[in-house]
């Protein structure tokens, strides 16, 4: 029972941050304007387009950035490179910690195998969750020093930029995989070790040793 709590909470975990990520990647509010009162728009930033919200009539439109191969700040180019790595960790991760249940048929019905499969999907859930934090945390780290020094210089550029729930989203997910898959690597690592792998055989030869003894006697 203790096992199956800890499978499931594992993939609970797993579904929610993978989650996060994709749909953090795939938004458009990474950075929003901070000026409400100066503005009768409301202006969101994502990494691949940008949205604009008239605060009147509650119209939207949103523009395409430049093609991939076009020239883009470093903040933007690291960040759709990492978010895009943790995303396909994360949903990799995801698949095997379904695969590793004890009610999934798809692998063999071998305790230790069905663990060393949650392992490893832990440990990729761990690595997920690095490029997830490294690139959500860069770049709120970029806006704000961006913010910040135009406070410093007294600079007004007519829009300035804060976090966006997108960026709070995406940090969110990020350690979320990277909290979940640690978490899970050390609860089965005293689950795949030789002496339960041992313990686990001997039990299984027992039982089908008097299952055994049972129908040679009848």
């Amino acid at each position: 029972l203790r096992m199956q709590v800890l499978q499931y909470g594992a993939l609970l975990a797993s579904m929610v941050s993978t989650a996060f990520l994709v749909v953090a990647t795939w938004t458009d509010c990474w950075m929003v304007n901070a000026d409400d009162s100066l503005e009768v728009s409301s202006r969101c930033r994502g990494l691949w387009w940008e949205c604009v919200t008239s605060t009147v009539d509650g119209i939207r439109t949103c523009d395409d950035y430049d093609s991939i191969l076009a020239e883009h700040p470093l903040k933007l180019v690291l960040t759709r490179a990492l978010m895009i790595v943790a995303d396909i960790l994360a949903g990799f991760a995801f698949i095997l910690l379904t695969l590793g249940l004890d009610c999934v048929r798809l692998l063999p019905d071998h305790p230790p195998t069905k663990a060393r499969v949650s392992l490893v999907a832990a440990a990729v859930q761990l690595v997920g969750g690095v490029p997830g934090t490294v690139g959500s945390v860069w770049y709120a780290v970029d806006v704000y020093v961006e913010r910040t020094t135009l406070v410093i210089q007294n600079v007004f550029l007519g829009v300035q930029y804060q976090w966006g729930w997108s960026c709070w989203l995406a940090m969110a997910g990020g350690l979320g995989s990277l909290v979940s898959g640690a978490a899970l690597c050390c609860c089965l690592s005293s689950h795949t070790g030789p002496g339960n792998s041992r313990a686990l055989y001997q039990s299984g030869r027992s039982a089908t040793g008097k299952m055994y003894a049972l129908n040679t006697r009848v």
